[in-house]
């Protein structure tokens, strides 16, 4: 006798994410539209893991390993085949992936701008005279510094709950959080979104990246790539590209972002000294309908006329508090 209701069961697979929040904001977004690409074919089994990162709530990334300490533990199980697929915050993940793991879904991007959240002012500029500015990143300490040399910058490390809770017990007067974060939890309302050309983003800040197994089967890869979204994909491919070309590790100031300019590709891209004092940066264009390994090519070629300009080398940041 055969049984129909086994036949018309959905496919269960594994999906690991970090167990913050957002994470599981982002996770569920993916599992719902994967949900809807299969029609219902397949479901996803959210699987939560705490990262080396998670557990880093004073110290700087770059003191305990820099990037890949919030993907580690994903990219182990993934690898073991404890789960089938691992989603991830693109701007955290290493500008390689372990091998035997791709990307498989790029979906749209959120809002890629940092936003500014104070209860004494709605910009930096407006900040009191030596201010304490708190943030964790590099990129943007030294970005706040550029324009305000004179703020007192402090460690604020956690996630968007934890931070939104040291500004509010007054460990800091401001801090920055990135946009697309806010909007996936709601709580976009609280900051002051700083345009991009005032305040490059993180390379692939607000973009998701859906990872499997080289050897996953088509089912389950041809769902995902309808998942993927062109604009994202090529933003990635690009701005990553720049990054793993000037050895983004963490340990130097560095930003880019993709524009779409309607009939051709715009990468900008800087890299900052530490203390903000100095900054290189350079531009570069692709013609829409350009490859992916093109755009790669362009994120190669601005990384290095940056690297040509510095010809005393890029800076690498050293902590001394």
């Amino acid at each position: 006798m055969t049984n129909t209701n086994s036949a018309s069961a959905p496919r269960s697979i594994r999906l690991g994410t970090r167990g913050s929040p957002l994470a599981l904001a982002q996770a569920h977004q993916i599992a719902a539209s994967l949900k809807a690409a299969s029609g219902g074919a397949i479901e996803a089994e959210i699987v939560t893991f705490t990262t080396t990162g998670d557990k880093l709530t004073s110290e700087r990334l770059i003191n305990s390993g820099g990037k890949g300490l919030f993907t580690r533990e994903l990219d182990e199980s993934l690898s073991e085949g404890e789960i089938d697929i691992a989603v991830h915050s693109l701007k955290d993940v290493p500008s390689l992936l372990p091998p035997g793991q791709v990307f498989v879904a790029f979906p749209e991007r959120e809002d890629p701008r940092d936003g500014f959240v104070s209860k004494l002012a709605t910009s930096l500029r407006e900040l009191p005279h030596a201010a304490r500015l708190g943030t964790a990143s590099l990129r943007r300490e030294a970005q706040a510094l550029a324009l305000r040399p004179d703020l007192q910058v402090i460690t604020f490390r956690g996630n968007v709950q934890t931070r939104m809770r040291k500004l509010e017990e007054g460990q800091a007067d401001a801090t920055f959080l990135a946009m697309a974060g806010l909007r996936r939890l709601g709580y976009d309302h609280m900051a002051t979104p700083i345009p991009v050309e005032d305040m490059l983003p993180a390379a692939a800040q607000g973009i998701i990246g859906v990872v499997a197994r080289d050897d996953a089967d088509d089912e389950l890869r041809g769902v995902l790539a309808q998942l993927n979204v062109a604009v994202s994909e090529a933003a990635a491919t690009a701005e990553r590209s720049f990054l793993a070309m000037l050895d983004g590790s963490c340990r130097t100031p560095i930003a880019a972002h993709l524009f779409d300019e309607g009939g051709h590709w715009r990468l900008t891209g800087e890299v900052l000294s530490p203390s903000g004092d100095q900054r290189w940066s350079a531009t570069g264009t692709a013609r829409k309908g350009a490859t992916m390994d093109q755009l790669a090519a362009l994120g190669r070629d601005v990384a290095g006329e940056i690297r040509e300009t510095a010809q005393g080398g890029l800076p690498v940041f050293e902590d001394k508090r």
